[in-house]
């Protein structure tokens, strides 16, 4: 691909709240104006978001390879537009089912018919990060769409080529009052944070994800955040080490190991830990020797680069042991070779920060609870993998650890599920969304109940009270009583026993 693109100006709100809050009310006030949108309606606007995806697919490529540095062609096609067209396909075909009221059944039975209502919230919010930003905020606003939203969308400032084709393509195939796009820098991305949408969906670092959960809390928004953290992989006793080693260290370099779900430390059962490191330096050298399009993904810039080897060299300076592919560290191109990292403590920079980039800690462990301990003990992470037979041992790990998914075998196919919920837990995200559970994020779910009481409920709530009022009220939580006694009784040993 050419890498000979000049980041231009796109349209920029430069921090004007003013003129944000411009575009905002202009989405607000047609959305009023039209009504709840049909599912055709919702349907069109899938299909012109699919269209500018897959029209644009080469551009995108185009600008996401200038951004980064060197972002192969194929790892574009595949993160930014093809990986996320199932989910987007399938919410199409699917939304007018979801979008139906939808009738509690026990509720006629108690004289209260009652449905409830899948109306659209509004205005929704998505602003996105750099490592995939097409895909993670295409990816929510058709979700939002789906529900029958309007969408803005703040661009990261971090890819700024992409930015200005996204934002043209956007412009070509959406009015303003349906779909926008803000570009700019930090003080932009806080204005758009303390918009009063009805839904604000964010995709990036727990620290600035605080940030932005603050700046909507002022303004009782809703926030979805998806988040990262530390994410543990676990090789299993009995597993195939050498086959697995690779597997993990290929998820660790994955888009240059610029990803959320990527693994950053992998507890390797302790005799096998240098048929483990053996294994994975041997694929390290490989990915490391690749150039071009099947090369390594760059590190996004100078700063992110030297944050990265920054981690390295402290680890390095409190005594860990480095292994990589022997390959030099490249600043021009901002590219680090696949690096192990063995003896890691607590008082590393490595045992705390998000690593998102090419470097994986290794532990040895001799017993599986010794594994959960320190899993648990740390902030939940979005995501936890197990390579290797599922017996007692991943029960155990899967019964005593939280994390937002979970993969087993691969790299991040719990996500990959676009069916099945995707999100963070905790530290690592409040919410999720793909699929139905995307349709359910940006949806309001209304109760509508009618009355088909004898009586009126309201009458007998408020003065003079009957004492047929306190004489049931009573009578129902001494059954209720007596109820979760007995529950208790069967299963308590008795005193003194």
């Amino acid at each position: 691909m050419s890498t000979d693109l000049e980041p231009s100006t796109p349209t920029r709100a430069d921090g004007d709240a003013a003129a944000l809050k411009a575009m905002l009310n202009a989405q607000r006030s047609d959305f009023h104006r039209a009504g709840f949108p049909s599912a055709a309606t919702r349907r069109d606007r899938i299909d012109r978001l699919i269209l500018l995806l897959t029209e644009g697919a080469d551009a995108f490529s185009a600008a996401l390879n200038a951004d980064f540095g060197n972002r192969p062609h194929a790892v574009n096609l595949l993160s930014e537009v093809a990986g996320i067209l199932p989910d987007l396909t399938a919410t199409r075909r699917r939304l007018a089912t979801w979008m139906r009221s939808e009738r509690i059944r026990s509720s006629t039975l108690m004289g209260m018919p009652t449905v409830v209502d899948k109306k659209p919230l509004g205005v929704v919010g998505v602003i996105g990060p750099w490592n995939f930003p097409i895909s993670l905020v295409a990816q929510p606003a058709a979700s939002a769409f789906a529900a029958g939203n309007r969408v803005m969308i703040k661009f990261s400032e971090g890819t700024p080529r992409t930015a200005d084709v996204f934002a043209t393509k956007v412009a070509q195939y959406f009015d303003p009052t349906e779909l926008t796009v803000v570009t700019g820098g930090a003080d932009v991305g806080a204005a758009f944070s303390a918009l009063p949408f009805d839904h604000l969906f964010f995709t990036g670092s727990p620290q600035v994800g605080a940030l932005v959960a603050t700046a909507a809390a002022k303004n009782l928004v809703p926030v979805t955040l998806e988040l990262g953290g530390k994410n543990p992989a676990v090789i299993a006793a009995h597993a195939h080490v050498a086959a697995m080693a690779q597997r993990v260290m290929a998820a660790r370099v994955a888009n240059g190991g610029q990803i959320c779900l990527c693994p950053d430390y992998v507890f390797v059962p302790r005799p096998r830990v240098g048929d483990f490191v053996a294994a994975a330096l041997e694929h390290s050298r490989r990915a490391a020797a690749a150039e071009g399009e099947a090369g390594l993904v760059s590190i996004i810039d100078d700063k992110n680069f030297e944050r990265v080897t920054g981690l390295i060299e402290d680890a390095r300076s409190r005594g860990a042991t480095i292994r990589d592919s022997g390959t030099p560290l490249d600043p021009s191109r901002r590219r680090i070779p696949p690096t192990l990292v063995l003896g890691v403590t607590d008082d590393m920079r490595l045992a705390k920060e998000e690593v998102f980039g090419p470097v994986l800690s290794v532990f040895p462990y001799d017993d599986i609870a010794e594994v959960c301990d320190y899993v648990a003990a740390r902030p939940s992470p979005l995501a936890a993998y197990w390579y290797g037979p599922v017996g007692p041992d991943f029960v155990e790990f899967r019964e005593r650890t939280l994390s937002g998914g979970m993969s087993v075998d691969d790299f991040a196919l719990h996500c990959a599920v676009m069916g099945a919920p995707f999100g963070g837990v905790g530290h690592s995200g409040w919410g999720a969304y793909h699929g139905k559970t995307g349709f359910d994020t940006f949806t309001h779910h209304r109760t509508v109940t009618t009355s088909a009481l004898p009586f009126s409920f309201a009458k007998v709530i408020t003065p003079p009270y009957s004492p047929l009022l306190g004489r049931s009220l009573n009578a129902y939580i001494g059954w209720e009583r007596r109820a979760a006694a007995r529950r208790l009784s069967r299963r308590l040993p008795a005193p003194g026993n």
